[in-house]
């Protein structure tokens, strides 16, 4: 009777550990990649960073945010550069467009606020990384993707679902991103100037832009009694432009300097003063304010200024 009842004790407890650990493995948090995986519209996703020997990355112990492309986000990536296959881009390529789609640290949506958060793709080989813009003026884009499916949790972070690929960006395509910089585009883009600014700014670089907001070219219009670009001569414009641009060099706000002179594209020189915050005089010995520093692209960097500086 008791190696009877013992053996009954023996099968229910062995059923139970079974059942416990059969109940322990279904109900486990997957992690990044494991949450991937299971969602049949990220499937590309999933081909490209293993592809990209990214599989360790993602499914560490390090909380990291990821704004995940679906299958048809890159069909259209394809088509737009070419390939027909995914094994057609090559895999630095690769690597490097998927970490432009990683945050450090858990984001959930709710956390999100417009602006710039630095991704996990790192500048050439320094310590300064691609940003991505966040606009949360109607629903969530992150430059210039929307988010479709946010908050999937995982053990090491979130996934937010989104319908476009978001290539790693250049000076140019920061400025486009950002509907604050909607004029200094119209302004680039203008057919009568001698410069094809946004190929050359496209370029290998690297390049250095003080970027005045729409606030700063509506002020400087008012100051010039003009009522639009327009009134302002090509000649006049291409200076102003070029002004605003420092090439050869990746310069960070830690690299700025008290009373450091900077050489632009257009020849002409500021000053840099740090007395009261970061500013630049310019050769009219009006002063801007530097409002929003380090926006890293692949090319180059982008710092936001408040008034349009003259040459």
């Amino acid at each position: 009777m008791k190696k009877l009842l013992f053996s009954l004790l023996l099968l229910a407890g062995t059923a139970f550990f079974f059942t416990a650990c059969k109940d322990t493995d279904h109900g486990a948090p997957k992690n990044i990649v494991e949450l991937a995986q299971s969602n049949a519209d990220l499937s590309t996703l999933v081909s490209a960073v293993q592809r990209a020997g990214l599989v360790d990355a993602l499914s560490g112990d390090d909380m990291l945010t990821v704004f995940a492309p679906t299958n048809q986000a890159f069909s259209d990536l394809l088509s737009a550069l070419g390939f027909s296959k995914l094994e057609d881009v090559p895999v630095a390529d690769l690597k490097n467009i998927l970490l432009h789609h990683v945050v450090s640290g858990e984001v959930k949506s709710t956390d999100l606020s417009t602006g710039y958060v630095p991704s996990l793709l790192p500048y050439g080989n320094t310590d300064s990384y691609v940003s991505i813009y966040v606009d949360l003026s109607s629903g969530v884009k992150v430059n210039g993707s929307t988010v479709t499916t946010p908050d999937l949790s995982a053990s090491n972070g979130v996934v937010h679902v989104i319908n476009k690929v978001i290539v790693p960006p250049t000076v140019v395509n920061h400025a486009l991103n950002n509907p604050n910089f909607s004029i200094l585009v119209t302004a680039l883009t203008r057919s009568d100037l001698s410069v094809d600014y946004v190929s050359t700014l496209s370029g290998d670089g690297p390049f250095t832009v003080f970027a005045p907001t729409n606030d700063a070219f509506a002020d400087l219009l008012t100051e010039l009694g003009a009522n639009s670009l327009d009134d302002i001569p090509a000649a006049t414009l291409d200076a102003v432009l070029q002004y605003h641009v420092v090439a050869g060099a990746n310069v960070l706000a830690s690299q700025l300097s008290d009373e450091q002179v900077v050489t632009t594209f257009q020849g002409g020189t500021f000053k840099v003063d740090l007395s009261s915050g970061a500013q630049i005089i310019d050769a009219q010995n009006r002063t801007a304010n530097i409002i929003l520093t380090d926006v890293q692209g692949t090319n180059g960097v982008v710092h936001a200024i408040d008034k349009v500086i003259l040459p």
